[in-house]
């Protein structure tokens, strides 16, 4: 089973939000709210992303230019994620995201909010969409 490519090749998250931390005790305990796209490729060839981000509010944006090398994962912090010197999505903002990728990967969600002195994380499964 090794090297062999598992997963689809296009995955949908609804549910996004990067909680507001500005004025809050961000950073709680060493940590810091966020929401991370974990992408596992375990094909031998290097994955190449496409990603849509869509909004409430304002059009899409597309950020193209990842990849994820054959055999390995990659693990995307989205309150990192830039587009020139502006964040890609804005704290406080609901958002959703299309993954498309070039050879099939599998896709998960993960959250960690330190808003509250309880931190919260919650991790899920992207939504496979079967190749077309």
């Amino acid at each position: 089973m090794q090297n062999r490519s598992i997963g689809h090749k296009l995955w949908a998250i609804p549910d996004g939000y990067l909680p507001q931390t500005e004025g809050i005790d961000a950073g709680r305990n060493g940590y810091i709210s966020h929401e991370c796209l974990c992408i596992l490729n375990t094909g031998p060839a290097q994955a190449k992303l496409v990603i849509r981000i869509y909004f409430e509010n304002r059009d899409p944006i597309t950020i193209e230019d990842i990849t994820v090398s054959g055999c390995r994962s990659k693990h995307l912090r989205l309150n990192e994620l830039m587009i020139g010197r502006k964040p890609a999505i804005d704290q406080g903002c609901p958002y959703s995201i299309l993954v498309e990728a070039d050879v099939p990967v599998v896709a998960q969600m993960s959250r960690l909010d330190t808003t509250q002195s309880n931190m919260a994380f919650l991790s899920t499964m992207a939504f496979p969409i079967r190749d077309q």
